[in-house]
């Protein structure tokens, strides 16, 4: 089983039984992270972007953790020169590690480094669970292509609006990829982003068949099929 541990706007853990995959890791200077950088356990960073919001604690935590971190290869640019457990990957691409396959997809939103271009990841992990993790977008149409795609177990999305989706675009966004489950992240870290993830839920599953699981800040959820 896979679980998910919620550590604050949009930074994650997913823990198989063998790895643990850290998502945009910004805790340091986060008002709301419910751990600290230098506590972090994990063998992988996936980074969506190169925003201080996403990236934040990207190269303490690998250089302490020996992780390997998978992103976009103008991301991977912002680690030390020296550093080289890393893994590029571009739109549309997929490769499988030992967790399972990572497909790394669109994202509709800034990169936070010159030359670069924000993304999402479908990860199908070894149990065949999927999980896809938006980063921060905009609703954009083509999450109906990967859903049709993918199969979707999890979507974890950003509701806060003002630099991403609000609630009902996210929960269009739930309906438009037809996942069986939703996840919101990125919200309430500040009072420019605050949003009610009540009413995401409310949302959701009033336009789509699935479930929305809001975890607090310091929680975790077991992710079943």
């Amino acid at each position: 089983m896979i679980k998910f541990k919620y550590y604050g706007h949009a930074c994650f853990l997913l823990e198989t039984d063998n790895e643990k995959l850290l998502f945009d890791p910004f805790l340091t200077g986060n008002p709301v992270a419910s751990i600290s950088a230098d506590e972090v356990e994990c063998d992988y960073i996936l980074l969506t972007h190169a925003h201080g919001d996403h990236y934040g604690d990207a190269t303490q935590i690998a250089q302490k953790t020996g992780a390997k971190v998978i992103s976009t290869p103008e991301v991977l640019t912002k680690l030390p020169s020296d550093y080289a457990n890393v893994h590029g990957m571009n739109l549309g691409g997929s490769f499988t590690f030992p967790f399972g396959i990572v497909t790394m997809v669109p994202a509709l939103h800034s990169a936070g480094v010159e030359g670069g271009i924000p993304c999402g990841f479908v990860i199908k992990f070894n149990d065949d669970t999927v999980v896809y993790f938006a980063g921060d977008t905009a609703l954009f149409s083509d999450m109906a292509l990967i859903g049709e795609k993918q199969q979707i177990d999890y979507a974890i999305l950003p509701i806060g609006s003002n630099y991403t989706m609000d609630a009902k675009d996210a929960a269009k966004a739930v309906q438009l990829l037809n996942a069986k489950h939703a996840i919101p992240v990125h919200y309430n870290t500040w009072p420019v982003i605050a949003e009610n993830p009540e009413a995401f839920k409310s949302y959701a599953e009033s336009i789509s068949h699935a479930s929305v699981d809001i975890v607090p800040v310091g929680s975790s959820l077991d992710l079943v099929k």
